[in-house]
């Protein structure tokens, strides 16, 4: 939402279900039924709460918290601890710790503070950012980006007024821009290069096939003899370019304004070229360009990553999401989203363990709501997200992938903290409050009769926002002051003082939406799937 919003500004803008995430999440002086494990959630800084009487559902939420509480050690060079990837992964990487750290902020905001500082303090003078920092050992082999840690930055700073992350962010996002220019524009086209397969962190994945995984003598600025190399990347230009954007915001924050128009020159200037040369028309996706100037015709998440940061013109957004995203025999698998499209000649079966040749991976679910909300599918969302945590709690573990088909988990060793945290944040997306952009976004997604559950969330030190559940209705209250009640699936928006302004389809289905208020007072109203209603005239006895 800040990325578009910002966009427009800029003038660079060219389900229901019967099944209820039966949910809670951690909050000080909260009783827990006795599936809990009071030691994973509870943490003095924590905003959100939750608790239900669905014991399978709070176990698993609660070995969630439990795992990532877990999963938060020291690393080489750096003396405050961050969230590991956990399972097999004993450090940080690039392209996820500081988004996941972002996601965990509501819980541990000085581990999603670390997870950004960490990359700007092991920074070298030339720019370079290291592409993973395990306990033992820093990586400079590869870039391996994907989620701008310039754009999570932002976010954090944005939302929590932090002025020493705003300024290091800036300082060391502005350099690693400058290294990518230097070292990964060796074809002097404007576009970010891959120069080997943990670039773009896709292990064992097709589009690489034959590709070293690393660059030679540990060394990200040097290209690997290997042919087709280097290659034109839509998925790492996208993530430079979204760079760019929250630089520009980052910029204009601290009164730099020529800086930020600059970045947002160059931001258009590498979102045309995207467009210009690594999108086919023809099959409405996004490829990557050998060094003979041929597409890798092998149609992977390169697409929701160039989504994911905004890098496509409007014009095409609705034809790639029903071609690509959204299409059943594509990327809309029964538990998407598939790491290949299914009907791509190159997805990999038997899948094996840690594969982005087709399996459905918790990196990419975790990375969904950034995108599919930004283009406004709400409902669709809500689909993959319910997907994602029956299955998980189906399992009982946090795993890192599962086969798209039938929502099996690959076996591993567990623990992996992305599986966790989209078991948290899924949760909060389904059937919680969220605080977005100065406005409450109350996702009502009523249980079971036989089911109760409550979330809450610390707005501000003042504000606290709750969603009750019990007998198949859900109760909204701030501060424990009675806003509206309901038995439909919807989400609502309200102003921190409860007024509500608008609603949204979540559901698969059109819904009724009834609203009994304070007293007497009653709305209802009919809600499409996706649809943003920004008033609410239908006023009933």
């Amino acid at each position: 939402m800040i990325r578009r919003e910002f966009l427009k500004q800029a003038g660079l803008m060219a389900g229901a279900y019967s099944v209820f995430p039966h949910a809670a999440v951690a909050f000080p002086a909260q009783s827990q039924p006795a599936s809990a494990r009071p030691e994973a959630v509870s943490h003095p800084d924590s905003r959100i709460s939750f608790e239900t009487s669905d014991a399978s559902y709070q176990a698993t939420y609660s070995h969630a918290l439990e795992v990532l509480n877990r999963n938060t050690p020291f690393v080489q060079g750096y003396d405050q601890p961050v969230l590991s990837e956990g399972s097999n992964y004993k450090g940080v990487w690039l392209e996820c710790a500081p988004q996941e750290g972002l996601v965990y902020s509501l819980i541990r905001p000085d581990i999603a503070r670390n997870n950004h500082l960490i990359f700007f303090a092991l920074q070298k003078e030339d720019g370079r950012i290291p592409c993973w920092v395990r306990t033992t050992a820093i990586g400079s082999a590869q870039i391996q980006m994907v989620v701008p840690i310039a754009a999570t930055a932002w976010e954090l700073s944005h939302q929590t007024g932090d002025s020493e992350l705003l300024e290091k962010a800036y300082a060391g996002c502005s350099r690693w821009d400058a290294w990518l220019r230097r070292y990964r524009d060796t074809r002097h086209t404007g576009l970010c290069e891959g120069f080997c397969t943990w670039d773009t962190g896709h292990d064992n994945s097709p589009r690489w096939a034959g590709m070293p995984n690393s660059c030679p003598d540990g060394d990200a600025r040097k290209c690997p003899s290997a042919p087709g190399l280097p290659r034109l990347c839509p998925d790492l230009s996208a993530t430079v370019y979204g760079a760019r954007i929250a630089l520009a915001a980052m910029a204009r924050a601290l009164g730099k304004n020529s800086e930020a128009d600059r970045w947002l020159d160059d931001a258009n200037t590498i979102r045309t070229l995207i467009m210009t040369k690594l999108y086919s028309s023809e099959d409405a996706a996004f490829y990557d360009l050998d060094a003979q100037d041929r597409f890798v015709r092998v149609r992977s998440d390169v697409i929701s990553r160039v989504l994911g940061e905004d890098a496509i013109y409007d014009k095409l957004i609705s034809k790639v999401y029903k071609r690509q995203i959204h299409n059943p025999k594509a990327f809309w698998a029964p538990y998407p989203l598939s790491s290949i499209a299914l009907d791509d000649p190159t997805f990999v079966r038997p899948i094996p363990r840690n594969s982005w040749g087709g399996a459905s991976q918790a990196l990419t679910a975790l990375r969904a709501p950034r995108w599919m909300e930004l283009y406004g599918k709400p409902a669709d969302l809500a689909h993959l997200m319910q997907q994602w945590v029956s299955a998980i709690e189906r399992n009982g573990s946090f795993l890192q992938q599962m086969d798209p088909l039938s929502g099996e988990f690959t076996p591993d060793t567990g623990d992996y903290s992305p599986a966790a945290l989209v078991f948290i944040d899924f949760t909060r997306r389904l059937a919680g409050v969220r605080y977005v952009e100065d406005v409450l976004e109350w996702n009502v997604r009523p249980p079971a009769q036989s089911v109760t559950a409550t979330y809450r969330l610390q707005v501000t030190p003042a504000i606290i926002a709750q969603i009750k559940y019990s007998a198949g209705r859900a109760e909204l209250s701030l501060n424990d002051k009675f806003l509206w009640r309901t038995s439909s699936v919807v989400r609502l928006i309200t102003d921190l003082d409860g007024k509500l302004g608008g609603a949204t389809g979540i559901a698969p289905v059109q819904v009724k939406v009834k609203l009994q208020g304070p007293g007497k007072g009653k709305r209802h109203m009919w809600v499409d799937p996706n649809e943003l209603l920004p008033l609410l005239v239908t006023e009933v006895e």
